[in-house]
């Protein structure tokens, strides 16, 4: 039997309980993890509260970002072997201690990346890549400013954003200037008169705004920008048709993992990208993630520990 994390019902975070079941079967094309550790990520507090609907009848499992060593395979080809340690995308759920994968979405894992680290880099990763190509930040020799640039995506695209050679403003919260402007980026305080400050630092505006706050900026973020074609969200849904702003969703838009990787995984490795792991909760303790992450501001990411590395 294999321990995993689920809700048979929706609700707060104690609706979390941990069952024991079948460690699953891979399927052609599968993979079967031993979870070394899972990320997670406020979509799933949204999912487990029953805003976004989960798939399949209950009960439900949760968690996409993992990391583990390959302990089964599933019939045919494959493209890894049982032992090989392995991160990214897990399927139906990473809250577990077997976890099944389809192959395509998994890369192996270098030994100079953490453990915690791969385990929640693939969702942030992956946003983070894809809202900056949609800006056309690659290469901008501009300016791009960030809303929730501490957050996990915000953090993310900073550093990738500098690294392609931009000029960054960040967005937070009185607590978490430091950490935005020690990822490379110069520091605006949240809250009213944000936009004066902003325009203190960019006279001429900006050139790009990628919003990962969700906190109604969209509008003066488009008088910032010059326009709403300059502007991307993942954080406001709600208000994006009215200003006429792309939310990209992953759901719908997700890039290929080895595309991305191929450009976040070196940066990671050498140091040029760091991802900060500010909670390693056992897996036993998902409910106490959730109410971290509920929380707000959680300082970094939130794991979720299941064996030992």
């Amino acid at each position: 039997m294999a321990a995993t994390v689920r809700f048979h019902r929706a609700g707060g975070p104690d609706v979390l309980v941990v069952d024991d079941i079948p460690p699953p079967r891979p399927g052609p094309g599968q993979v079967r993890l031993a979870v070394v550790a899972a990320g997670v990520n406020p979509v799933e507090c949204r999912i487990r509260r029953g805003e976004v609907a989960p798939v399949g009848p209950g009960p439900w499992g949760l968690g996409t970002d993992v990391a583990g060593y390959v302990d089964a395979v599933g019939p045919g080809p494959g493209r890894f072997a049982v032992g090989d340690a392995v991160f990214e995308r897990a399927l139906g759920g990473a809250y577990d201690e077997c976890a099944l994968a389809d192959a395509v979405d998994l890369l192996p894992k270098p030994a100079e990346l953490p453990w915690d680290v791969a385990a929640s880099v693939a969702i942030t990763g992956e946003t983070a890549y894809r809202t900056l190509g949609l800006l056309g930040v690659t290469g901008l020799g501009g300016t791009l400013l960030v809303h929730g640039a501490s957050g996990g995506v915000g953090a993310l695209a900073v550093q990738l954003a500098v690294i392609g050679g931009a000029r960054v403003l960040g967005t937070a919260g009185p607590a978490n200037l430091e950490r935005v402007r020690a990822l490379g980026a110069e520091a605006v305080a949240y809250g009213p008169g944000w936009v004066e400050r902003v325009r203190a630092l960019a006279p001429d505006g900006v050139d790009a705004v990628l919003d990962a706050a969700g906190a109604g900026v969209l509008g003066e973020s488009v008088a910032l920008a010059g326009g709403p074609e300059r502007v991307v969200t993942i954080a406001d849904r709600r208000h994006a048709a009215t200003h006429g702003v792309t939310y990209s969703r992953g759901l719908v838009a997700r890039l290929p993992m080895a595309e991305v990787f191929g450009a976040l995984l070196p940066a990671l490795v050498d140091g040029r990208v760091a991802v900060h792991v500010a909670h390693r909760v056992p897996l036993a303790d998902a409910a106490r993630a959730h109410r971290i992450s509920e929380a707000g501001h959680p300082g970094g990411r939130i794991v979720l520990t299941v064996r030992p590395g």
